[in-house]
Order: C-alpha cells, then structure tokens, then sequence
C-alpha cells in the first residue's frame, strides 16, 4: 500500500495530488476556482477550511488554511488523507506544504490551524479546455490515527511537504504557513479533568 501511495503522489494518478519541491518557473494570468471539502470519521472534532473556495492564478504559490477543534472530553489523535476532484487533475495540484499522513493530537477544548501551501500548474489551462472543467475540489478527511505513539522506521509519506526554502504566501492579514495552536477554554479543561464514573 506504501508503494501504491507513493506512486499515487509521483503521477497524480486516482486524483491523488502530487508532491512538489518548487513551484513552476512561470506564473498564468489565467485562473482556476479551488473549493475546498472537508470530513471527519471516529473523533469528536470539528474540522472545516477557513475559506469555502480560493480563485487563484495558475503556477502562483497559493494559501489556505483549515482548522480544526476537539470538541470532546479526550485527547485525540487524528490523521488527514486527502483526494483532488475531478480525478485528472490531481496531474496539475501539487502541494509544498501539508499537515496530511501526519499525527495530529488536540487536546480537549483545543483548537489548531492547519495551513496548505499548494500550486496548480499552468499546464492544466490545456487540459481544461478539453474536459470543460469548472473548478478544482481539494478534499481532506480526519481519521483516528490507529498507530498513534508508535515508532516509523521510515518517514510517513507526505512528510516532504514543506522541505527546502518557501516563499512566503500571504492568506490576508499576515498570516503566514505555520501551525498555530489555541489552547482550550477553561470550561473544556475542568470537563477534561472531571472524574469519570
């Protein structure tokens, strides 16, 4: 399954997207809408993008943030996979920065923002006007990490997002691609530490 997910990323088959060291060399003035999806199975999370959809330039270096919220009484550990739509142009989005195939643990009450440092190639302006496609759909689902706390004797893939020197893609307002945390309210820390039974 490894290999298969590995060779998934390399081509972009089965709209898998494909990871990307560097941008392309030259920005479009020509635009695709993004929309973004999200799900969640087996935690007690609210998981959901800051932003429903992005129009962005083709070739430019693009951010987006999702967030997400343990809304239950228990630590929990999740993983995000992820899927582009439709399936041919999972060629064209690559990602340079990513927090998918990585244990993520919130803490009862806590919420943390996920950013994504994606890029769409100006090469899918062609295969566009061949298919009629109106926008792309960049979906993510939270899943309870099975294997939480055990030791990898090999990187996750989609561990090299993010390696090697990023621009700075700027979401509005300055914010920036990094992982922010917000700790839980006070109400959700006395639920959490409450005695059960």
């Amino acid at each position: 399954m490894p290999l298969y997910r590995v060779f998934c990323q390399a081509t972009g088959f089965n709209g898998t997207v494909r990871l990307a060291g560097a941008a392309p060399a030259s920005v479009s003035d020509k635009t695709v809408s993004v929309r973004f999806d999200t799900n969640v199975h087996g935690l007690s999370w609210r998981f959901q993008p800051d932003q429903a959809r992005q129009t962005v330039k083709l070739g430019a270096y693009t951010l987006a943030f999702f967030s997400a919220v343990n809304t239950g009484d228990a630590r929990q550990t999740g993983r995000a996979i992820y899927n582009v739509l439709p399936e041919w142009a999972g060629a064209y989005f690559s990602k340079l920065q990513c927090f998918c195939f990585k244990d993520q643990t919130l803490q009862p009450g806590e919420k943390v923002e996920f950013p994504v440092v994606y890029v769409v190639d100006p090469r899918y302006a062609r295969d566009r006007e061949k298919r009629e496609a109106g926008e792309i759909t960049l979906s993510y689902s939270f899943l309870p990490a099975v294997d939480a706390g055990k030791p990898s004797g090999a990187a996750a893939p989609g561990a090299a997002c993010g390696r090697g020197r990023l621009p700075r893609p700027d979401a509005g307002g300055g914010r920036r691609a990094k992982v922010r945390r917000q700790a839980p309210s006070a109400a959700a820390r006395q639920r959490s530490a409450a005695p059960t039974g």
